[in-house]
């Protein structure tokens, strides 16, 4: 009698239903195939190569796909409405104001005593300092290069940025915009679909939490943030660039969670975040988390398919490209472009200030 061995953990049998799992999965590895086969048949997970061998044996192998550029379709030339003297007038001095009489009504609240408070009055208005904040983010200027003529002694400034970031001023001021304008915009007031994604940008010399980014072969920190749909934040969480993104993005998606109250349930991402990372999300936050692949990736081909297929063409990922727009608004600031903060505390802080200046241009 022939020596039959052991029977195979994927059966000949199951290759149909081994199809549709790489049907669902075109971009998925092994590791990602493996779990959801498990899902489906309610057995425990082959391992990478019980998984490869059964993959090659029904035929499946991965091929990268070739792919042609969509050509742009041509767009009408728009109207462009240059900047002029309305848009930001000048004070006596001929320099731009940083805040229009509009803009300092959306946060005067926040930043003014409240009547009858004790205390010695302030010698500097709330709002000269608050602009002067704005222009050391605009222009990446130091405190101590602040122009005297026009705004108050750089200590006061940063006595006063200081003590606003730990009070969380500047991130209550931002949390206040994006409500307002997601209700201009006719969207709920909190989100229910998030992006996340992390960026890397150098450090000073005298700033503390440095780290290097082998990926991006930067010396500096590394900026972790959560978006909404409409690009505007939700977390932020400042760390060395040696740190990895799937390590970070525990912290930083249980802050998104916290401030929306739980109400967004598909988070978005790249690769970076696949695997374990993405399940211990789904798992503590009840969130699904959607990975989002190069469209150029190597895909399962299944050798039962038609022999000539169309070529597809390159797309944008979807949703993804929304927090890479939000690093673009903020890169806007020179103060973001290079981290000069002993703390990354206060880097944060900056960054909060810096979409909520964008939102007080748009609210005004």
């Amino acid at each position: 009698m022939a020596k039959t061995g052991r029977p195979p953990v994927i059966p000949a049998a199951e290759y149909a239903a081994l199809r549709e799992v790489v049907r669902d999965n075109p971009q998925a590895t092994l590791p990602e195939l493996a779990l959801a086969w498990s899902e489906r048949m309610g057995r425990n997970a082959p391992s990478a190569v019980t998984m490869r061998a059964a993959l090659k044996a029904a035929g499946l192998q991965r091929t990268r796909p070739k792919q042609q550029l969509a050509r742009a379709k041509p767009q009408q030339p728009r109207t462009r409405y240059g900047y002029n003297a309305l848009h930001r007038p000048s004070n006596a001095s001929g320099i731009a104001e940083v805040l229009t009489d509009a803009e300092w009504v959306l946060a005067q609240d926040l930043f003014e005593p409240e009547p009858g408070s004790r205390g010695r009055p302030a010698t500097y208005s709330r709002r000269s300092v608050v602009e002067a904040c704005c222009y050391v983010l605009r222009t990446g200027s130091s405190w101590r290069n602040l122009p005297t003529q026009i705004y108050p002694p750089w200590q006061s400034v940063q006595k006063a940025f200081v003590r606003w970031a730990r009070q969380g001023k500047f991130e209550a001021l931002h949390e206040r915009l994006r409500q307002q304008w997601r209700q201009r915009v006719d969207r709920a007031e909190q989100p229910s679909e998030a992006i996340i994604d992390s960026q890397s940008n150098r450090g000073s010399p005298q700033g503390d939490t440095l780290g290097f980014d082998a990926g991006k072969k930067v010396q500096g920190r590394k900026r972790h943030l959560v978006v909404d749909t409409l690009g505007l934040l939700l977390a932020v969480v400042v760390t060395s660039a040696a740190v990895q993104d799937r390590d970070a993005a525990a912290q930083t998606v249980a802050q998104a969670c916290k401030r929306t109250g739980g109400s967004f349930k598909v988070l978005w991402a790249d690769s970076a975040y696949a695997g374990q990372c993405a399940q211990q999300i789904e798992k503590a936050h009840d969130v699904k988390v959607q990975i989002v692949r190069h469209s150029a990736r190597h895909r399962w081909d299944d050798a039962q398919q038609p022999l000539w297929k169309e070529e597809q063409p390159v797309v944008i990922a979807k949703k993804r490209w929304v927090v890479e727009r939000t690093h673009a608004w903020l890169e806007r600031n020179r103060r973001l472009v290079m981290h000069h903060d002993r703390k990354p505390f206060y880097a944060q802080a900056w960054v909060w200030l810096a979409q909520a200046r964008m939102l007080l241009g748009r609210l005004k």
